[in-house]
């Protein structure tokens, strides 16, 4: 790890150079807003919250093929993956499991409530213009499994000037993606978007001959994925806007099951909210959302076929009153969760009524937000948690932090009702998270850091047969043990003319406190590093993602080596509306996993031409 670290280390050193503040100002004059941190749109600077944007800038020069390779590039996120983009992946924030963090899609909450978490592999990165992440626990806005953070996807959608995009790629394995878009408003205030997109790509064989026969199968696992997003809405009046956001894909994958056929799934990601959002006075904001969001797994492989439905219906009623620049926000909202699969015992539904208040003060060199929820399920009844934070703005650019907050997991339908696995009586966990924090900003140079300690009870994991109820001869899912989430997490992001640098770095110790053993596939110590050199109509970068060694199982038998990988990128604007990306993923050709006996992918390239960026 000491060697895969000289990169970040160089970094480092390099970032803190430029610590001085006569740097150049950013190309995007516009202070950025964050709108997941507290359900508002606030002001970087004054956000408690850890958090980091992806804009549609970066989204376009990063020229990822998935959102868990643009989200493995961002500090305090480690990933998962059983091949290439479109196979099973995971995210883990902080830490936290896939299962412990939440993520959204417009405002929409996402997932699957059989084995929790996003189906990342699902949702297309072509259809999205910004990410936010914010990191901690948030139940107390956002309700259960926010233990780790929250990830909100925004989908693209229209500005003031209508405009056309077009976007064509090839890349190695036979990559292929296409993309057309439709953006535009009227003079009455009717704006529309309409984004249409689709990618293939032969792939590479996913697993290794040391997978076993019941998996290794050294075919190509491919996939082909096509999307559509829209956006439409009518200012009815100056206080009175009604809208509609959807979004579609279907994912067709090949995986490896063994060698006697072709084993495939089909994932189908379906997403729509209608909104009204107005003023009842002048300073108090009401929004009402209906939303409706599946999430549909179906796998034809050599042990069978099956499949695993969620679909997610509900609403939301905020209200935001402002008491000058202070916010008072009330939040009622009920999720149903239904759930339909080929294994019986898991079929079923559960809902969920909600209430949240929180208040959010800025006066003078002040920060603080106050926050409480009360979610009341039908499955595990009710919990209560809220949350804390204070800051103090030394000066305009920098701040302290410090915050305390509780939240929880509700576990999921596979940990309640799975056959010889789950138990029906299977508690929510539950966590206490305390951090500290120190920010700087001066528009020329970023910098946080933050320690965090999160505490676990309850801690769901796959329990031996002494410690399960009468009949479970091969173990179960248990609430039998406990554990810590505690670390360091730093970023640097700064400009000297006409070049760019960015670095970050997490220490952290993922524990299971009752086995003393590490977390399952986190590492100690990851980071990334990238620097990039602008020359009027050329951007020319190099990037790296670095990780300290893992463990692929609770026991700490199987270990991950540690990996280092490096990427070059390079745009270059042909005309006004015209640009080229070039990028050459893992240009040393590294061989590294990210779960046990899976390949990941070697060095490949990717060209792309676009149309009518904004």
């Amino acid at each position: 790890m000491i060697q895969q670290c000289k990169p970040l280390s160089l970094g480092l050193a390099i970032a803190a150079c430029f610590s001085t503040p006569t740097f150049a100002q950013t190309d995007n004059t516009q202070e950025q807003v964050i709108i997941t941190a507290a359900r508002q749109a606030q002001v970087a600077k004054d956000v408690l919250a850890d958090n980091v944007v992806i804009t549609a800038e970066q989204i376009q020069r990063a020229g990822a093929t998935s959102i868990v390779d643009l989200l493995q590039q961002q500090r305090g996120i480690e990933i998962s993956r059983t091949g290439g983009a479109g196979s099973v992946s995971s995210v883990f924030i902080r830490g936290a499991a896939n299962a412990q963090s939440v993520v959204f899609v417009d405002g929409v909450r996402i997932g699957s409530s059989t084995t929790g978490g996003a189906t990342w592999s699902s949702i297309p990165l072509s259809q999205i213009e910004r990410i936010e992440i914010v990191y901690g626990p948030l139940s107390s806005l956002y309700g259960a499994d926010a233990m780790g953070g929250v990830i909100q996807l925004f989908t693209k959608k229209s500005g003031p000037q209508s405009r056309t995009s077009l976007n064509f790629g090839l890349g190695s394995n036979n990559l292929r993606k296409f993309e057309a878009g439709v953006f535009g408003s009227s003079a009455n205030d009717f704006q529309y978007s309409l984004n249409t997109a689709k990618e293939s790509t032969d792939g590479f064989s996913a697993s290794k001959p040391a997978s076993g026969p019941f998996t290794y199968n050294a075919d190509k696992d491919g996939y082909t994925q096509k999307s559509f997003n829209g956006n439409l809405s009518w200012k009815l009046n100056p206080d009175l806007t009604v809208g509609v956001n959807f979004v579609q894909s279907t994912l067709d994958v090949d995986f490896d099951a063994g060698a006697t056929q072709r084993d495939f799934g089909v994932q189908k990601f379906d997403n729509v909210a209608t909104f009204v959002r107005g003023k009842l006075a002048q300073n108090w904001n009401s929004s009402l959302q209906f939303s409706r969001n599946t999430d549909r797994v179906f796998t034809d492989a050599s042990y069978g076929k099956s499949n695993a439905d969620t679909m997610q219906r509900g609403w939301t009623w905020q209200n935001d009153v402002s008491f000058g620049k202070d916010v008072l926000q009330f939040v009622a909202e009920k999720r149903e969760e239904d759930v339909r699969t080929t294994t019986a015992a898991l079929n079923g539904k559960r809902d969920t009524q909600s209430y949240a208040l929180a208040y959010v003060m800025k006066q003078d060199a002040h920060l603080a937000s106050l926050s409480a929820r009360m979610d009341d399920s039908s499955q595990y009844g009710r919990h209560n948690t809220g949350s804390i934070a204070y800051g103090y703005k030394l000066s305009d650019a920098l701040r302290v932090n410090a915050s305390y907050g509780t939240s929880f997991r509700a576990p999921t339908f596979n940990e309640l009702y799975y056959p010889y696995y789950g138990i029906p009586s299977n508690k929510p966990e539950l966590g206490k998270n305390t951090e500290v924090g120190v920010f700087y900003d001066d528009s020329s140079l970023q910098l946080s850091a933050v320690y965090y300690q999160n505490k676990i009870t309850d801690l769901l994991v796959y329990a031996e047969k002494k410690d399960c109820p009468t009949g479970f001869n091969f173990g179960c899912a248990a609430n039998i043990n406990k554990g810590t989430l505690s670390g360091l997490t730093m970023g640097v992001s700064t400009r000297l003319g006409a070049w760019n640098l960015r670095t970050t770095m997490d220490i952290q110790d993922p524990t299971d406190d009752t086995t003393g053993k590490r977390l399952a596939r986190r590492a100690q110590r990851h980071a990334s590093f990238g620097v990039d050199y602008r020359s009027n109509d050329l951007t020319v970068g190099i990037e790296s993602v670095v990780s300290g060694d893992r463990f692929d199982d609770a026991a700490n038998k199987n270990r991950l080596g540690g990996y280092g990988i490096v990427n070059l990128v390079t745009t270059y604007k042909i005309a006004s509306d015209w640009s080229l990306l070039a990028r050459w993923n893992n240009v040393a050709n590294k061989d590294y996993e990210l779960a046990r006996n899976y390949r990941t992918p070697g060095s490949n390239f990717y060209l792309g031409l676009s149309y009518g960026y904004r």
